[in-house]
């Protein structure tokens, strides 16, 4: 049997493992959930098919969701990036029809942030130029779906929040406007920013919570909470994009080099001698 574990450091772990088959996470033990899952547009992943019919699409995603409901803490926050209406085959209302799906699940809805990446200069289809034969509509945005399982208010955990008073008035504002991430600087084919889950981890978790990514890529979402003091878990089914999230996690979140530092402290907090 594989060792699905696959990086276990300071209370960040990667588990290389089937969103919809693992057994590795407890039920009830999640605090936030942050992901962007696959959205069906024929992006070549090594070992996901990404071009599903949409009724398959569906049935992908009530399973993981479903998966993701029972993790959840009772007053645990679920925030889901997902497409406004992009799939393949054609338009569909894929962030209205996957909101409804997670209510159905058992998800309690609460707000949608609209996150503006600011990329319409990108655009090569028009449609039907200057006629109102088939012209494209096309939204430059994403959404981040703010769900919640039982209850809104938090009851659990440090009860310690890091947010600063311009970041609280600045991301309350559901229009957030800020870069995509590029492909080829982090050797993934559909990353997000790290600001993304940042904003989210610092809005709506507290110091020392757990966070999920069950889709975790490159580990982007790993790497925010790691930053922000925050424990996290990452479920990713390719082991080489598992590699890049512990390579990113030792390069950008220098997690080892902080585990040796902290362990070097006696319990006054005064740094020993390592000789």
């Amino acid at each position: 049997m594989k060792e699905k574990i696959f990086f276990d450091c300071d209370g960040t772990k990667v588990i290389n493992d089937n969103v919809l088959t693992t057994n590795e996470i407890d039920n009830n033990s999640i605090d936030l959930i942050i992901t962007s899952p696959p959205y069906n547009v024929d992006i070549n992943y090594a070992s996901h098919n990404d071009k599903l019919s949409y009724l398959e699409y569906l049935d992908f995603s009530k399973r993981w969701l479903s998966n993701c409901y029972n993790w959840l803490k009772d007053d645990g926050r679920f925030c889901l990036n997902i497409p406004l209406d992009k799939n393949k085959g054609g338009q569909q209302s894929v962030g209205a029809d996957l909101t409804v799906l997670a209510k159905d699940i058992g998800f309690k809805y609460h707000s949608t942030i609209i996150w503006n990446e600011g990329n319409i200069s990108r655009r090569t289809a028009w449609g039907s130029w200057l006629s109102a034969s088939a012209p494209y509509v096309i939204a430059p945005v994403e959404l981040i779906v703010i769900l919640y399982k039982q209850r809104w208010k938090k009851a659990s955990g440090s009860k310690k929040s890091d947010i600063t008073k311009e970041e609280f008035m600045e991301w309350t504002n559901g229009l957030w406007t800020f870069p995509g991430e590029s492909k080829k600087k982090i050797g993934h084919p559909a990353p997000f920013p790290l600001e993304l889950p940042k904003r989210c981890i610092k809005l709506f978790s507290y110091v020392g919570d757990v966070v999920l990514d069950p889709f975790m890529g490159s580990g982007t979402t790993l790497l925010a909470a790691y930053l922000n003091k925050r424990r996290s878990i990452g479920v990713e089914i390719e082991k080489t994009y598992c590699q890049l999230a512990k390579s990113r996690l030792i390069r950008e979140g220098k997690i080892n080099e902080r585990k040796l530092f902290n362990s070097k402290r006696s319990d006054n907090g005064v740094l020993q001698s390592s000789s």
